[in-house]
């Protein structure tokens, strides 16, 4: 089951939904120390986590291929799928996680209670470095441009994320994945991202040589995503200075 923040939202608010899954590639482990980084920080006590849980639901799936993380597996499930390549048509017994966390989605998005406004899926790259993203590509021009916001927020807040290898494209390839499906289905309110990070370094600004990536690093990376959520929706006014440091993950 997701993990979930909703219990401060006020009664009969709007919803207004972040919904992430990570681990689709069971050999990506960087991404689940990114995760794991944005749902400690969502349930610590720090101030901009408490007022992102008064005006957020964040619903995480941190892990859509248990059973080939169990196997050991690089990319594939138990019966040999890229899961990443199924949104499109899961199948409950043969992508039994992808076809229940894409029928909560489309739940939530035929629920006039809820706005779903960000799907995010963590991946691990093995040949670019730092952190960066995809996108996609829409004939609106206004609704681009709105899709590139968050990224360039996250890249002010992360010093190891980079808005130069962040790209948006249409691949027939990635027609499959979990960002190029929920892009063509959801509305023009919605953005869908995968979030890459490398397996190995980053490169800070101004500086040549590459540092490696450790597990708190990739875990601070997930605490700055969810950190970017309070820019995104202006709420930084409600927060209660002076601010105390980020909680290292445990």
């Amino acid at each position: 089951l997701p993990f979930s923040t909703t219990a401060n939202l006020r009664p009969g608010a709007e919803q207004k939904v972040v919904f992430i899954t990570a681990r689709v590639h069971p050999g990506e482990t960087p991404s689940s120390f990114v995760c794991q980084g944005i749902i400690d920080f969502l349930v610590s006590h720090h101030p901009i986590a408490k007022v992102l849980r008064d005006h957020l639901v964040f619903k995480i799936a941190p892990m859509l291929n248990p059973d080939g993380v169990y196997l050991g597996n690089y990319r594939c499930s138990l019966l040999g799928f890229d899961l990443n390549r199924h949104w499109a048509n899961p199948s409950l017994w043969a992508h039994p996680t992808l076809h229940g966390v894409k029928e909560l989605i489309i739940d939530m998005y035929n629920n006039p209670k809820i706005n779903l406004e960000f799907y995010i899926d963590i991946h691990a790259h093995s040949t670019m470095m730092n952190g960066f993203m995809y996108g996609n590509i829409f004939e609106d021009e206004e609704r681009f441009q709105r899709q590139a916001v968050f990224p360039k927020l996250l890249c002010q807040n992360a010093e190891d994320f980079s808005y130069s290898s962040t790209s948006f494209n249409r691949d027939a390839v990635k027609a499959g994945t979990g960002r190029r499906f929920l892009g063509g289905l959801l509305n023009d309110t919605s953005y869908c991202y995968t979030l890459e990070v490398s397996f190995y370094s980053y490169i800070l600004a101004g500086a040549a040589p590459a540092v490696p990536y450790t597990e708190e690093a990739y875990m601070k990376l997930g605490r700055n995503v969810a950190r970017t959520f309070l820019d995104y929706y202006r709420l930084n006014s409600l927060v209660e200075g002076p601010l105390p440091p980020t909680p290292k993950t445990r």
